[in-house]
């Protein structure tokens, strides 16, 4: 009889799966490429239509099978905070997220495991960001975590020692890095390429960055940069939406002395269409002030692209020197050393050379097989 690894699917059919459905999906799909010989995966998802079956099992054909929960996703989140419910049994079960079946359960005499993953803290760290019904939820599943969980997943060192001030795991907690989302590729076929180029709307020359007008991801420092006197005419292409609460993208970029028809938001565009953002920019920047995982940096490096990036401990370890750091600092001046760092980079052609060679060089570090192997090894371990 096989041994199963029961994965939890769920986000990869959410209304808004976003980065963590990203990161569901690539993972399920390399623990399948690198099942063990002797061992399956299976789906675990909430009760769901059929066409939300019937994608997972187009999106995953290797899975042995999809275990379908009684509740649907809003009830059985509920269910699961509160521990009320038995479904979907024992077995070994991984978590993309904190979403998970935590209870008490001895592993050396049932076998049962369940190994979650924690992505970011900010339920703790900016709880603005979060609905107040959000907040409470992450905070309750991170307590029954740490006396339920066997191990606990999270993408970077650096936050790995975060948690450890919010919540002691001791030996629990496993570094397993990201890698590129799944169809991060430019189409073969370069007409393919240039028409999503000229419906996207690119510019000739561009920056690109990734996220929203809140405060922490630092893209308000990031027009305030290039708003300043000297610096080059080049446009900005934000991956994100172009609004955030009452603050405007456009509106922003005016304050900040920038034309508003040099930025252009491009909210959640599929896999291809980030390839061809990507692959056009001459640099990627990411000004962020608090990140748990270095996805974006991940995926700018696959392409060989210059990164330019602050000092945010999450993005130093992922960089490891193949990015040109930014400190941030206390007490002000990250806009001006952003805005110095950017024009050294657009002006430099040997600079942004030098960069993409270490870019490329260091996207070689990151895989989802890697990954996958690592997490088979995690449960193997227990």
């Amino acid at each position: 009889m096989p041994t199963t690894l029961r994965v939890i699917v769920d986000q990869v059919i959410a209304p808004v799966p976003g980065p963590h459905g990203a990161y569901a999906e690539a993972l399920t799909r390399a623990l399948i490429q690198a099942t063990p010989p002797g061992c399956e995966v299976e789906g675990i998802v909430s009760s769901s239509p059929p066409a939300d079956y019937e994608r997972l099992e187009s999106e995953f054909p290797g899975l042995s099978g999809l275990y379908k929960t009684t509740l649907a996703r809003r009830e059985l989140a509920a269910a699961w905070q509160l521990g009320l419910t038995t479904s979907p049994g024992g077995g070994m079960i991984h978590a993309p997220g904190l979403f998970a079946p935590l209870r008490r359960h001895d592993r050396s005499i049932s076998g049962d495991q369940v190994v979650v993953t924690v992505h970011d803290l900010l339920a703790w760290t900016h709880p603005e960001t979060l609905t107040t019904a959000s907040v409470a939820w992450h905070k309750g599943m991170l307590k029954r975590a740490r006396k339920h969980a066997d191990a606990v997943v999270v993408p970077t060192h650096a936050l790995a020692e975060r948690l450890a001030n919010v919540v002691d795991f001791g030996d629990r907690v496993r570094v397993i890095g990201t890698a590129p989302r799944p169809g991060l590729s430019v189409p073969a076929d370069p007409a393919e390429a240039a028409a999503r180029a000229a419906r996207l709307g690119l510019p000739p020359a561009y920056l690109v960055a990734a996220g929203t007008l809140e405060p922490r991801k630092g893209i308000v420092d990031l027009l305030e940069a290039l708003g300043r006197p000297g610096m080059p005419d080049i446009d900005l292409v934000v991956v994100g939406p172009a609004t955030w609460g009452e603050l405007h993208l456009a509106t922003v970029a005016e304050e900040s002395g920038v034309d508003p028809r040099r930025v252009h938001a491009i909210d959640a565009p599929d896999a291809a269409d980030l390839a061809v953002i990507l692959a056009g920019a001459t640099a990627f920047v990411a000004p962020s002030h608090d990140e748990g995982s270095g996805t974006s940096l991940i995926e700018a490096f696959s392409f060989g692209l210059p990164v330019i990036h602050s000092d945010t401990p999450a993005y130093v370890e992922v960089a490891a020197e193949g990015g040109l750091p930014v400190p941030i600092g206390i007490g002000g001046g990250y806009t001006e050393r952003l805005a110095a760092a950017i024009s050294t980079v657009v002006e430099s052609p040997a600079l942004a050379e030098r960069l993409a060679v270490t870019a490329g060089d260091r996207a070689h570090a990151f895989s989802w097989r890697d990954s996958a192997e690592r997490v088979w090894q995690l449960h193997a371990d227990l």
